[in-house]
């Protein structure tokens, strides 16, 4: 007997989930050989890839993506996602030439001089992730979930081959930036082929003058979001700098490899939420949020407590036996950790509240400060010390985020 969801909503979620599972499941199972013939000091490399990259791409959109979503005349979404891509190409100029100029000095400020070559390939990176995330947000908008998954898959497999390919020809830290280069080549590019052909978007609707009002529109979206996002990216990109700059690479490569085993919970269950959850509430009266919210943390709550008790109960060990005896570490600062990345699964999809209501400055502020105390922790402790107090304040941070959600709601109902 076939089993059918009972909502939409469901569905949806169980659409993405499906083509986040398979493409997930690519990695975890070839995660033992990768850390096998790759070494702690390569994953390292990556890190310091990957962070930059990241950080980038946070705001090469100039966070717009997320206002293609809130139109509820399509003509306008096309228009804000030209703008969106557009400003992608103006970031991804602007990095190659900070990149090309100041190549010497970055290398000097990773401490890692392996990743000056490959520092060139950024640019490239953040372009194809910047217009992979602005379609995405199309294809949610039209609830074209199924492309997402698919999407999903095609880059997870790329990866996973051209890692295992380049990492038994013995190229080191390359494969794996090469293999993420890849991945996102051929997705991104898949993506653009199906939204010109399926979606048959009208070039000739897409205006200079719609496109500059639309910017004016969702202002709010770079002037609070943006910083937002440059205060997480400095935040998630500075911790990876100064372990490589107070440790090692290799003690890195270690805490970088906890961080993707952390991530697969949210990318398989909570980006999947997170996606389909924005897509539900954009539409909706204020009044009327309420009722999908808290639904939506109860069962989030639900389904993350016992994925993340295991992971904090087990993880050196479970560490060690799939990765091997060398990324005992990396099991550590994963039970470390796992008090945050619990509240994180829980609170980051509901940040989306807080652009429907257009008070992205409220996230503004608690970012500033989820910025600085991490980040001074680390002039503080010299060992896994600073991990402990670092989750205990993300902790805290993500319940007051949840909790003030809950106050703004109680405000909403006490005017109707």
């Amino acid at each position: 007997m076939k089993i059918q969801p009972k909502s939409e909503f469901s569905k949806n979620v169980l659409t993405l989930m499906t083509g986040t599972t398979i493409a997930q499941a690519v990695p975890i199972a070839i995660s033992p050989i990768l850390t096998r013939i790759y070494t702690p000091e390569d994953f390292g490399v990556f890190a310091l890839y990957i962070s930059i990259v990241t950080f980038l791409s946070l705001i090469c959109t100039g966070r717009y993506e997320f206002a293609i979503m809130l139109p509820k005349k399509d003509s306008e979404a096309v228009n804000i996602l030209a703008l969106s891509v557009l400003v992608v190409f103006i970031i991804s100029l602007i990095s190659f030439l900070a990149i090309f100029i100041f190549n010497a000095q970055i290398v000097a400020l990773l401490g890692s001089k392996e990743l000056s070559t490959w520092l060139y390939l950024i640019p490239f990176s953040v372009m194809l992730t910047g217009v992979y995330q602005s379609i995405n947000y199309w294809n949610s908008r039209k609830k074209f979930y199924k492309r997402v998954a698919q999407s999903n898959v095609v880059q997870s497999s790329t990866i996973a081959g051209t890692n295992l390919g380049l990492g038994f020809s013995g190229f080191g830290s390359a494969g794996l930036i090469i293999g993420s280069l890849a991945g996102k080549s051929i997705a991104t590019a898949i993506l653009v082929k199906t939204i010109f052909k399926k979606d048959r978007i009208n070039h000739q609707e897409i205006k200079k003058l719609k496109m500059f009002a639309l910017m004016r529109k969702y202002k709010k979206m770079p002037m609070y979001n943006l910083p937002n996002a440059l205060i997480d990216g400095f935040r998630l990109t500075g911790i990876t700098i100064l372990i490589a700059k107070f440790f090692t690479i290799p003690i890195l490569g270690q805490f970088s490899l906890a961080w993707k085993i952390l991530q697969l919970p949210i990318s398989l269950i909570g980006a999947s939420l997170s996606q389909v959850f924005f897509q539900e509430i954009s539409h909706r009266e204020k009044k009327d949020l309420h009722g999908i919210i808290k639904p939506f943390i109860v069962k989030s709550f639900i389904i993350a407590l016992p994925i993340f008790l295991s992971i904090y109960l087990y993880a050196e060990k479970a560490f060690i036996f799939v990765f091997g005896e060398n990324w005992e570490i990396a099991g550590q600062v994963a039970s470390i950790m796992t008090p945050w990345m619990f509240l994180n699964f829980i609170s980051v999809p509901l940040s989306n509240v807080y652009i429907v209501l257009n008070r992205q400055e409220i996230v503004l502020m608690v970012s500033v400060f989820y910025m600085v105390v991490p980040l001074s922790l680390l002039y503080f402790f010299n060992d896994l010390g600073f991990l402990h107090i670092m989750s205990l304040v993300s902790f805290v941070m993500s319940m007051i985020l949840v909790v003030y959600i809950g106050m703004i709601f109680s405000f909403i109902r006490s005017e109707d």
